[in-house]
């Protein structure tokens, strides 16, 4: 079984937040003694350990927080497209045990990219991508400069080059964009991790106050750059915020768009709220505070030693401030942190129950690569610990073995990798919130289901088996026992009435489908409450006076003995739209055999 890991936000890279900043050394925060002592690598791979391999599923979104479609996502030598979800899958990536490296290209859009830290379980990254908008246009042989609206500019002296060095003349498109520090979307937008090489080759954590990316097109859409010996003033804005912290003068590093991480050249100095420096290439560039690091893992579970993924988790230095990540999968998350230090971690379940923590802890210091281990009581706050588990096919009756299952709870929305036909998403809810939705996308056949919603029976819900049939508009699918599933959705019919019918008092539901085929078939009827038809019931019984529940008849043995099947009624919309009930349970046949059985109503209202 598979466990999920967080969605939107889930971002497995670590963001240096400015909460407090001393100074900035010119030393890179390191004595000239320190810095002989240090090992430095002869090659600075070799700080990314042994290769590996790794699963990933991502999305790739835009500054609106929607998805783009057919992106292309390389990981190494391997690459995929995203779907009209924005979601990627690519299996079995070539990494490092240190170190992965993710690209995202799309016409339209500047370079976009995101490096991580990778873990045993499925990896997920979320990468926003920013569209190519011209802001201003130079000549070549021209001195001329470009300002955006923020202050940010780059000059230029009118010398640029094609890709294969050669001299390029005539007009250039100046592509520019401002990262701000304080926009909390910064951390999807910029590239890679901010993890650097530094002057003399060691490996540094960073903390940034700003980013300006740079890129330059020629008339055919080619990509350019400064010429050989040519060099650009680039001025990147300081928010107001962060005056007070931004350090005389402070050094620049670029992004290396080919390796994935960024590279100390040059310095920049404050003017003004501006920093100031001079470039001789273009790709982000960026004004940071360097720090030695190392990678800790933190791994979280509950009292019974299951993972839990989906749960924000926070460390944080009394000089370089806060660093953000999500739990994967295997309950794990690992990024670069300060060494040398005590350090604050805290465990948040991603603010859907409050912003108040659930685990607090001093960690550190620590001088090595380091993981830590917590266990999380969730029965002493207002939290619940939820497992959801089902089986997901392909409109054929197939498991999908190249699919991945959305489930949304609150505003969050969670992706889990499915590659064997079933899925378990393990998560944190508020004890006053017990509905979610679940959305299922057979990645390789292109092909989805319907959003479906769900009601929790705490602590383990299973929703039986879902198809892909993104054609199909409603169906009913129930599986019994350990059978093959059965899925109608054909000759569907599916009514309300507000009065009672037959020997019924209340409102009443009737639900009935067959595929054209008497042995193929499922009939559903249900007696509901008043004046909230929606919530959960269980079997009806005949000899109750008034009773409310539902009873399955006709083309299915079910009787009343022993019958613990549970159903929840989730959506009773108006005529044409939604009915939604998923159910489970045991229950005796007529001849007394025990059965269980799952399934999913999801039809259309006649009247």
């Amino acid at each position: 079984m598979k466990r999920i890991k967080n969605y939107p936000n889930l971002i497995l890279m670590l963001l240096l937040s400015l909460l407090i900043v001393t100074s900035c050394q010119e030393d890179d925060g390191v004595s000239p003694s320190q810095q002989q002592q240090e090992d430095i690598p002869d090659t600075f791979s070799e700080y990314f350990g042994n290769p590996i391999s790794r699963d990933f599923i991502g999305n790739v979104i835009d500054k609106n927080h929607l998805p783009i479609e057919s992106v292309t996502v390389t990981i190494g030598t391997e690459t995929a497209i995203t779907d009209s979800n924005g979601v990627f899958i690519i299996n079995n990536a070539p990494v490092n045990e240190r170190f992965g490296y993710i690209k995202a290209e799309k016409a339209g859009y500047i370079h976009a990219s995101r490096s991580v830290v990778p873990s045993d379980g499925t990896n997920k990254v979320t990468i926003m991508m920013l569209e190519a908008t011209v802001i201003g246009t130079v000549n070549s042989g021209i001195s001329d400069s470009v300002t955006g609206n923020d202050g940010s500019s780059v000059s230029f002296d009118g010398n640029f080059i094609k890709e294969d060095g050669t001299a390029y003349e005539g007009s250039v498109d100046v592509i520019m964009h401002h990262l701000d520090p304080t926009d909390d979307d910064m951390p999807m937008q910029m590239p890679g991790m901010l993890y650097a090489q530094n002057e003399a080759g060691a490996e540094r954590m960073l903390q940034t106050l700003g980013m300006l990316a740079v890129e330059l097109r020629g008339t055919g859409g080619e990509d350019l750059n400064l010429a050989t010996g040519s060099t650009s003033e680039i001025k990147i804005p300081v928010d107001a915020s962060l005056m007070p912290l931004a350090p005389a003068s402070i050094p620049l590093w670029y992004f290396d768009e080919v390796n994935g991480y960024w590279k100390e050249e040059g310095v920049a100095t404050l003017q003004g709220n501006m920093y100031v420096g001079t470039v001789s290439h273009f790709s982000f560039w960026n004004c940071d505070i360097p720090a030695e690091a190392i990678v800790l893992c933190v791994t979280t579970t509950d009292g019974n030693n299951m993972p839990l993924s989906n749960l924000q988790v926070s460390i944080t230095s009394t000089t370089f401030g806060t660093t953000y990540g999500y739990t994967n999968d295997e309950g794990e998350v690992c990024g670069y942190v300060p060494s040398n230090e005590i350090l604050e971690l805290n465990v948040y379940s991603y603010n859907v129950c409050g912003s108040d923590s659930l685990y607090t802890q001093s960690v550190g210091p620590f001088t090595v690569d380091s993981f830590v281990q917590i266990t999380i009581d969730s029965s002493s706050s207002d939290t619940i610990n939820e497992t959801v588990t089902g089986t997901f096919n392909t409109c054929n009756g197939d498991p999908v073995s190249d699919g991945y299952v959305q489930l949304t709870y609150g505003n969050q929305t969670f992706i889990d990798a499915v590659d064997d036909g079933t899925f378990e998403i393990n998560l944190i809810r508020c004890d006053e919130d017990n509905t979610f939705s679940i959305k299922g996308s057979d990645y390789a056949n292109v092909q989805t289901t319907d959003e479906i919603a769900y009601t929790f029976t705490t602590p383990n819900t299973d929703i039986g088996t879902i198809s892909a049939c993104n054609a199909v508009t409603e169906f009913i699918e129930y599986t019994i026992d350990d059978e093959e599933s059965v899925l109608i959705f054909e000759n569907i019919s599916a009514n309300f009435y507000t009065e009672g019918q037959g020997q019924t008092e209340g409102p009443s539901l009737d639900i009935f489908g067959n595929n054209n085929n008497q042995d193929n078939c499922f009939y559903l009827f249900a007696v509901l409450n008043q004046p909230e038809y929606v919530g959960t019931y269980d079997f009806l019984d005949w000899d109750v006076m008034n009773d409310t529940g539902f009873t399955i008849g006709e083309c299915i043995s079910v009787s009343n003995t022993n019958n613990n099947i549970i159903y929840n009624l989730t959506a009773l919309g108006d005529v044409g739209e939604y009915i939604d009930i998923n159910f489970n349970g045991s229950y005796e046949d007529y001849q007394g055999n025990p059965h269980t059985i799952t399934g999913v109503v999801h039809v259309l209202r006649d009247n």
